[in-house]
């Protein structure tokens, strides 16, 4: 089954995609990679579409790679008297560690490692930034907020704590349970959740080893400040445009994207640009014009991957939008003006003999343009299979 594009695509799987017909159907139209999404489902659940997987692998004689994403720390608010409650901007909002359902005055946020972290004037997000409150009197046990976008308050709403680097490990107990899971199955590839910094990877190395190899989720503002370093820990990067989306303002998600896909480039890392490619294709059988851009987009600042999640996990038209960013993505790579940019940001040669063969044999190849090449869809053999590390 061979595929000449180089880019690659990772599809979520999920209850629009989890029967035996559906994957196989998502793989002939395009998916290289399936993510196993361990923020839902059980243990059970993600072994039988595995296990479906290799089976699918097995039939269309072509590696299928499988990553599975680690949930990562979830902070979120207590319960609401109700169910709801509705703040006003101006108004004043007590957060604290009491476990009392919480009302139009004060929540309970159980998370002391935020209140550890925080300063006069530090800007709290919730139910994923539609409301923002600003602390302005804090303890080791609550903080003392001003509202200043108001809304409706429901149950377990998530909090963001932009700007500022948390006190947390990336891997909770049930990441632990579930990595150990993972590598049992025997995944490709771990998505780590909630990367701050460089020991974060260094901690999740300790309990993989070599057993499989590590994506940073790039979502935390954190992250960037040490970002050159996470790259060169991990095998593979991720840019999660979501969580950076709710705590950045949107203006800077396209210049951080670019950064990080230069940043993984340089150091010969693959990257992954995900989050909200064809998000319309939950609903609709054809994606947005301006969604067929941000994947070429992707694809043309040097995307090593693009991904879908709701898109293919839960949404009506899962195999349309494999096969949709199949044909964006084949469109791209016969512009010229591709392959142009990707020679345009190569990182200079340097004096030694693995340099200069692999030169020699890029120079080759663009030469004589030979009809096969042992590696089908790669410029050049990788020894790390598994359909998301190739050399541009």
């Amino acid at each position: 089954m061979h595929r000449a594009r180089r880019s690659r695509i990772l599809a979520t799987l999920g209850p629009a995609s989890s029967t035996l017909e559906r994957i196989r159907e998502l793989a002939q139209a395009g998916a290289d990679v399936f993510r196993l999404n361990f923020s839902h489902g059980a243990h059970a659940d993600h072994a039988e579409r595995y296990q479906q997987i290799r089976q699918v692998e097995a039939e269309l004689g072509r590696p299928i790679g499988v990553l599975m994403d680690l949930q990562g720390p979830k902070l979120r608010v207590g319960r609401m008297a109700g169910g709801k409650v509705l703040l006003e901007a101006g108004q004043a909002f007590r957060l604290d560690l009491g476990s009392a359902e919480g009302d139009s005055t004060r929540a309970s946020l159980p998370h002391p490692e935020i209140f550890a972290a925080l300063e006069a004037g530090t800007e709290l997000l919730l139910d994923d930034g539609k409301l923002r409150l600003r602390v302005e009197h804090f303890g080791a046990d609550f903080a003392e907020t001003t509202v200043l976008v108001g809304g409706p308050l429901s149950d377990r709403k998530g909090v963001n704590v932009p700007g500022v680097l948390l006190p947390i490990s990336p891997l909770t107990a049930k990441d632990r349970a579930d990595l150990a899971f993972g590598l049992e199955l025997g995944v490709d590839w771990v998505a780590l959740s909630f990367v701050q910094r460089p020991e974060d990877i260094r901690e999740a190395r300790e309990l993989i080893g070599d057993q499989a190899w590590i994506m940073a989720k790039l979502e935390k503002p954190a992250a960037i400040e040490h970002l050159d370093a996470i790259v060169a820990l991990a095998d593979g990067v991720m840019v999660a445009r979501g969580d950076l989306g709710v705590e950045l303002p949107p203006q800077q998600v396209p210049v951080l994207q670019r950064r990080i896909v230069r940043a993984a480039r340089k150091a010969g890392r693959p990257v992954v640009v995900a989050t909200q490619m064809l998000e319309s294709m939950i609903t609709a059988p054809v994606p947005t014009r301006a969604e067929a851009s941000d994947v070429a987009t992707a694809v043309y600042e040097g995307a090593d991957a693009v991904m879908l999640s709701a898109e293919s996990a839960s949404g009506q038209y899962p195999v349309e939008a494999v096969s949709i960013m199949d044909h964006i993505i084949g469109e791209v790579e016969r512009d010229p003006a591709w392959r142009a940019g990707l020679e345009a940001s190569h990182t200079p040669a340097e004096a030694n003999t693995p340099d200069a063969i692999c030169c020699a044999l890029r120079r080759v190849a663009e030469l004589l343009a030979p009809a096969a090449w042992p590696w089908p869809g790669a410029w050049c053999p990788c020894p790390l299979t598994k359909c998301m590390t190739w050399a541009r």
